[in-house]
């Protein structure tokens, strides 16, 4: 007599499932850190773009803007609501201190 054991079905597609758990895991981990990533140059970028605003109306002006709000009015710098713009200006001739950072939601 020939006795087979017969491998219960869920055993049996119990490899393809880990692999599939493994590749949706490796997914979602990229997928977050691409997220993280595009979050960060979004921030650099604006920071650059305030920059290059204040060096504009310095190189035009002679004399580095107040606020922030001098450059939304008058050189059409715009700054997203989830960011908070510290500007801090010591002198109309030195350089402001520039600090850009994103916005926390409570929870």
């Amino acid at each position: 007599m020939n006795k087979t054991k017969k491998i219960p079905v869920i055993v049996r597609y119990i490899p393809a499932i880990l692999i599939f758990l493994l590749i949706l895991g490796i997914a979602i981990y990229m997928f977050s850190d691409v997220n993280r990533t595009t979050t960060d140059e979004s921030l650099a970028m604006t920071e650059n773009n305030i920059r290059r605003a204040v060096i504009t109306c310095y190189a035009q002006e002679g004399q580095y803007p107040p606020s922030i709000d001098y450059l939304k009015e008058n050189y059409g710098l715009y700054v997203g609501d989830e960011y908070l713009v510290h500007y801090d200006m010591f002198a109309s001739n030195i350089m402001p201190d520039i600090t850009v950072m994103r916005k926390q939601v409570a929870q």
